[in-house]
């Protein structure tokens, strides 16, 4: 787990898709490759290889999902049962309404669904499929890298090159659309507060806007996965709610509520954090505990808890 230095806060702001959304997002995506990538890993998790078997489930949409009017973009409903899939698919227990999974796993039927992607440093197993020069590299050429996961930042330190790693991110972003999938959580937002001050928090919120426009132009919600310091902005730049990490054991979770709404999922790692959670907050976000591998049912560490 990675050292707490600062927030890796995850949400979603209400957005509609802006007037040129649509000519913006083919742009961008005409400018990327379809890549095949192995499943990507939890922000606080040990990677773990999800299940490439789409679970059944039972259970229907829910009716208080919302919605955006402008785009049509169905945010998640409020105050939901929310299972954390990102390290592996499965069924989801009963009562479960919203579910996360990777953008190698397919969609849940019958739930909301939101689609994990790497957005801001490039897997372990992806770094030499990026151009050179889309890697952040520091004053001696050597590449900046997020020692908690080996993981190397990639540079969005200038508009145009926002622009060239958003083309491939945003090809992602397709394919969770194609999917059916109903929003998507690109993580990895702080990823500036690991730069060595190379990119700032501009810099960060201006790659934000330009995968928000384009996921509601694909008619996705998209969230803010943790970063809290950022969660004031978040209308500008178009996120819709948000996926908050730990942020009851950290005392983020009233922050996320007030920016959104109280569209928020919290995942604490704790049942200690599960406590306080709820304590503060359990009749108004959607809340759950799971093990830090985010494992799967039958695995020796796998937990779930609501309550």
């Amino acid at each position: 787990m990675p050292v707490k230095g600062v927030s890796r806060v995850g949400g979603l702001g209400t957005a509609a898709v802006l007037g040129g959304a649509v000519a913006t997002a083919a742009v961008l995506t005409s400018c990327g490759t379809s890549t095949t990538s192995a499943p990507e890993r939890p922000s606080r998790a040990a990677p773990k290889s999800p299940s490439r078997t789409a679970p059944s489930t039972s259970a229907t949409p829910s009716a208080s999902a919302s919605r955006s009017a402008p785009g049509m973009v169905q945010l998640p409903p409020l105050h939901a049962d929310f299972d954390y899939q990102i390290g592996g698919a499965y069924p989801p227990p009963a009562g479960v309404r919203i579910v996360s999974r990777d953008r190698t796993a397919s969609p849940a039927p019958g739930l909301y669904n939101i689609c994990y992607v790497n957005a801001f440093q490039a897997q372990p197993d992806e770094r030499a499929s990026w151009p050179a020069d889309l890697l952040l590299r520091d004053a001696h050429g050597e590449v900046v890298v997020d020692e908690d996961w080996g993981e190397a930042l990639l540079d969005i330190g200038t508009a145009a090159k926002r622009q060239r790693v958003a083309a491939r991110v945003n090809r992602w972003i397709d394919d969770c659309a194609a999917k059916g999938f109903d929003a998507v959580e690109p993580d990895n937002y702080d990823s500036y507060t690991r730069s060595d001050d190379l990119l700032t928090a501009n810099d960060a919120t201006a790659f934000i806007t330009l995968l928000s426009r384009h996921a509601h132009a694909r008619r996705l919600a998209i969230a803010q996965k943790n970063t809290v310091e950022l969660a004031g902005p978040r209308k500008k730049t178009g996120l819709d709610f948000a996926i908050a990490e730990e942020c009851a054991e950290y005392d983020e979770c009233g922050e996320y509520a007030q920016a959104f709404d109280d569209r928020v999922i919290v995942i604490e790692y704790s049942d200690s954090g599960l406590r306080k959670a709820r304590s503060g907050f359990a009749g108004r976000l959607s809340i759950v505990r799971r093990d830090l591998d985010v494992s799967t049912p039958g695995s020796a560490d796998y937990v779930r808890k609501v309550r």
